[in-house]
């Protein structure tokens, strides 16, 4: 299977506006790239620590109306901030807003403030990826027992991470994407293991779109890297507003070459 290149940005929803975060998306949209996403936490991860934030699921929503034809996600929803069962329900509901554009970005979470400002137990690396496994299964299976079900059924799930032991061995079982950072020289080692774990559980790994983060400042050169060592999604991360459009136009600009 030759995959076509993808680009997409994560809008960070921190030290801006709605209408700010909202007209970056539009914009965006406008440039072509192929996906939006936000993150899933509380407080800003950079700047002023207890400056302006907004949740990411609601955000979702306003995406799904802002735009038309990008497919929009979380990068990545916290599995433990939500009820799995809950979270399929709120999945299925935005896949339906957006008319089936959703991506559910999910990982087994990691910033210790979200979890002890909010009340919610920290566990353990080990736990949390138990957790995020259970979550998994249960959203599958209600999407299969709600009324509606998601327009695109099932909803395609991305699981963010790198773990070797662990959590490549849930992309391989779940994830029709996987997303992780690195240099190019790490993610195809990585991306190795994963083919490693698709072929113990008997996935075919050309199934599993293969995306990464990419600097704003990187250039052709570098994004021709990440293609080499797997990557066919590059993400960039946008930052807070006022967002700097002239990257995405570039990345969008590279795509469309690269595609031919």
């Amino acid at each position: 299977m030759t995959r076509k290149i993808r680009v997409g940005m994560q809008f960070h929803p921190q030290q801006t506006t709605i209408e700010s975060f909202l007209a970056g998306v539009r914009r965006a949209e406008e440039i072509g790239l192929d996906t939006l996403w936000n993150w899933d936490h509380f407080f800003p991860l950079y700047g002023d620590p207890d400056g302006p934030h907004f949740e990411g699921w609601t955000l979702l929503t306003a995406m799904a109306t802002a735009t038309k034809r990008a497919e929009i996600g979380c990068l990545v929803t916290c599995n433990s901030y939500r009820n799995p069962a809950l979270l399929s329900n709120m999945a299925k509901t935005v896949d339906h807003i957006s008319g089936g554009r959703l991506i559910l970005g999910i990982g087994a979470g990691w910033n210790q403030r979200d979890y002890r400002e909010y009340g919610y137990d920290f566990g353990t690396p080990g736990t949390r990826l138990d957790a995020l496994e259970q979550g998994l299964q249960i959203i599958r299976q209600r999407w299969e027992v709600d009324t509606p079900r998601p327009l695109r059924n099932p909803i395609p799930i991305l699981i963010g991470g790198g773990g070797e032991r662990k959590t490549l061995r849930l992309v391989a079982q779940y994830a029709d994407i996987w997303h992780s950072f690195g240099e190019p020289e790490t993610y195809a080692r990585k991306s190795l293991v994963l083919n490693d774990w698709c072929a113990k559980v008997g996935r075919d790994p050309e199934e599993i779109e293969r995306a990464t983060e990419v600097r704003s400042s990187s250039s052709e050169a570098d994004w021709e890297a990440y293609v080499d060592a797997g990557a066919t999604h590059l993400l960039m991360a946008g930052g807070d507003s006022p967002w700097d459009f002239h990257d995405m136009e570039r990345l969008a600009r590279w795509r469309d070459t690269r595609n031919g």
